[in-house]
């Protein structure tokens, strides 16, 4: 009876676990660590390995070769007594631009450091777009030295000229001008050089021609053309039917002039461009004057150095 009491008791309520998140929290945690381990390691370089790669490139491409071995165990890089390896990597390029000379000391002028680089820089790109010999590479190393000592001594001529012709009241009749062709001395003919319409060298024009004279014979070497311009007025007159006759004539009494006071002839050349090179319009009295003027050009012999 007592076991006929008891009630039948029914299955146990299974109760649900409300810290199951945990788990899959635990599980992300996880992978982020495993995450990051990796990326640790991969950030992380053994810098003996990196060395050891580094060298073994380095011997790569320095132009060693390797004896090969007769069998595919055989190492070619073991020592033979055919063959040494290569213990020291050697330069696979070699450097084209040699190191540029001191100019001789008969050279007047100094090349100043600015003009010095800009030189280097040309003869690299040069090099560059095209290979050179050393040869080659020298002789236009060569040539841009001189022609920056060049450049030098055209400038000291002019400030020197420009000093005199202040000193001396000739500013306003003189003018120099440093352009492609060379050093240009401009002298304007009225009042100094020549009368309007002749071609008689004038004596108040005597030491300004004396000054350039001297300073043309620094050097001896540079070529020498006499310049004569006139304006665009016509000129007829039994000395001189043209303006042609007139500007050809005024600079051979200049050449005479130059030769007298020792700049040597065979550096000199006359010519006469009558009206064709103005410096000035020919519409005013002001610029036909400026256009009538004898040129002293002073020659390059070398190409115009980069600015």
């Amino acid at each position: 009876m007592a076991a006929h009491g008891k009630k039948r008791r029914g299955p146990a309520v299974e109760h649900e676990n409300e810290e199951r998140w945990l788990l899959t929290y635990a599980d992300m945690l996880t992978l982020l660590f495993a995450l990051f381990m990796v990326l640790f390691s991969i950030s992380s370089v053994n810098i003996s390995k990196y060395q050891v790669l580094q060298q073994s490139l380095k011997a790569a491409f320095s132009g060693s070769i390797l004896s090969g071995g007769h069998a595919i165990l055989q190492s070619g890089s073991e020592a033979t007594a055919e063959h040494t390896p290569a213990t020291a990597a050697v330069p696979s390029i070699v450097p084209l631009v040699p190191t540029p000379t001191s100019r001789s000391s008969s050279s007047t002028g100094s090349i100043n450091s600015s003009a010095s680089s800009t030189a280097a820089a040309a003869m690299a790109r040069a090099a560059a777009a095209k290979p050179m010999t050393t040869a080659q590479l020298q002789a236009a190393l060569d040539s841009m030295s001189a022609s920056v000592a060049e450049q030098d001594d055209f400038i000291a001529l002019q400030k020197k000229l420009n000093a005199y012709a202040k000193a001396h009241g000739f500013s306003a009749q003189v003018q120099t001008v440093i352009e492609r062709r060379g050093l240009v001395v401009r002298v304007l003919t009225d009042k100094l050089l020549f009368d309007s319409g002749q071609a008689t060298l004038q004596s108040q024009g005597d030491p300004l021609l004396e000054e350039v004279a001297t300073l043309l014979n620094v050097d001896k070497t540079h070529p020498i053309t006499v310049e004569g311009n006139t304006d665009n007025q016509p000129i007829a007159t039994s000395e001189f039917p043209s303006n042609w006759e007139l500007s050809t004539a005024r600079a051979t009494t200049v050449v005479r002039f130059l030769i007298a006071h020792g700049v040597s002839a065979e550096r000199l050349a006359a010519a006469g461009y009558a009206a064709l090179h103005p410096v000035a319009s020919n519409a005013t009295a002001g610029g036909r004057a400026l256009n009538r003027r004898v040129d002293i050009v002073l020659m390059r012999l070398n190409p115009v150095p980069p600015s």
